[in-house]
């Protein structure tokens, strides 16, 4: 393939959707150091940010999402949707990709529609294992289909459909540290059992009501401790709730920057059921109790997590039940040896290595196909 290679790749909105469109982004670069590669993301979203840092170019379309909470946001949906479709043309006319790439979010749609229109070929990374409305309607017109999850065949056509997992965060799969220096590094004790509460970078209020309210049992468990990350959005209130109360076995923080750190100290990782985080923990073996949120498109981390957990890979404890329950079974869980061995041998077995790199060749054939 000579150096003209050129790829746009679209999508965004969360952390789930980003990372793995810059895996795939690096991963072309690997193959083909030449590639010209241009993201396209929705204005005011973290790719806007994250993609740049990344060391991509990537151009912003005023689409946004229905809002269901605010009926009269929805105003403008129509005029965005419009000039999203109008400044996408432009894009695509003067980038002149030759393939184009969709991992999901609200630029995508458009970004792919368009290119399909114009017989660009279209490549759909699907994280679920329940795929979204968008995806289900371009999933008529792409070449080809990434999936990470079995069955997927319910939702796109059979003969498109790639099984490659979800890209993750290179960074968690090359930590060198042991678990006692990880865990020295977070402040912690080496010698007792660590439980990791992660609710993504803003938090999640359930899994931090689980610990807020029941401090007393972590007293009477010193011979475990807890990482407790809250989310920038609920840290402020969550120390105020706990000043003065704060258990010794209990470390609160509001952001890790080295997830891959944290996640070598955690015996038990207690998190929400997004396709990345999942692909991760796949991939490094962690023993992991799952409360998806109900707050998302068409229930999909509960689908997420019975992937899982109907194969003893994963605990799933329902949203509406953790503030009563997590706590304990977490604590439970990460004293019982036998359990944890069978989690970590029952998900590793579900991880699916490369899938970055899988997918990048996949775009590769297709422009090469096409030109």
């Amino acid at each position: 393939m000579n150096k003209e290679l050129r790829i746009v790749i679209s999508g965004g909105g969360t952390g789930g959707h980003i990372f793995p469109a810059v895996s795939i982004a690096n991963a072309i670069k690997e193959l083909q150091p030449e590639a010209k590669i241009l993201f396209v993301g929705a204005e005011g979203r973290m790719e806007m940010q994250r993609v740049p840092q990344a060391g991509y170019e990537i151009k912003g379309l005023p689409i946004c999402g229905f809002n269901r909470s605010n009926l009269l946001k929805n105003i403008t949906l129509p005029y965005k949707m419009w000039k999203s479709d109008r400044m996408v043309k432009r894009i695509l006319k003067d980038f002149r990709p030759m393939a184009a790439v969709g991992v999901g979010g609200y630029a995508s749609f458009p970004t792919l529609k368009a290119a399909a229109s114009k017989g660009i070929p279209c490549l759909i990374q699907e994280q679920n294992s329940f795929a979204g409305k968008a995806n289900k309607i371009l999933g008529k017109k792409a070449r080809k289909i990434c999936v990470a999850y079995e069955g997927m065949e319910r939702f796109f056509p059979k003969d498109k459909i790639i099984m490659t997992g979800n890209p993750v965060r290179q960074a968690l799969l090359n930590v060198t540290v042991s678990r006692e220096d990880a865990i020295r590094t977070l402040g912690l004790d080496p010698g007792k059992k660590t439980i990791l509460f992660v609710g993504g970078s803003l938090g999640a209020r359930t899994i931090n009501e689980s610990i807020l309210q029941h401090l007393d049992l972590l007293r009477q468990h010193e011979e475990v401790q807890v990482m407790w990350q809250t989310g920038k959005y609920y840290h402020a209130s969550i120390m105020q709730a706990v000043e003065g109360k704060t258990p010794e076995n209990l470390k609160i923080t509001d952001f890790i920057s080295d997830m891959g750190v944290a996640y070598r100290a955690a015996d038990l990782v207690v998190s929400r059921s997004g396709a990345s985080s999942i692909s991760e923990f796949c991939l490094i073996g962690k023993p992991v109790i799952l409360v998806p949120s109900p707050n998302v498109a068409e229930d999909h981390q509960t689908m997420n997590t019975l992937a899982l957990s109907t194969k003893d890979a994963a605990i799933y404890v329902k949203d509406s039940e953790a503030p009563g329950t997590l706590l304990q079974m977490a604590i439970d869980t990460v004293n019982d040896e036998d359990k944890l061995a069978s989690l970590s041998r029952n998900i590793l077995k579900l991880a699916l290595p490369d899938s970055a790199t899988i997918i990048a060749k996949e775009v590769i054939k297709l422009a090469e196909n096409e030109h």
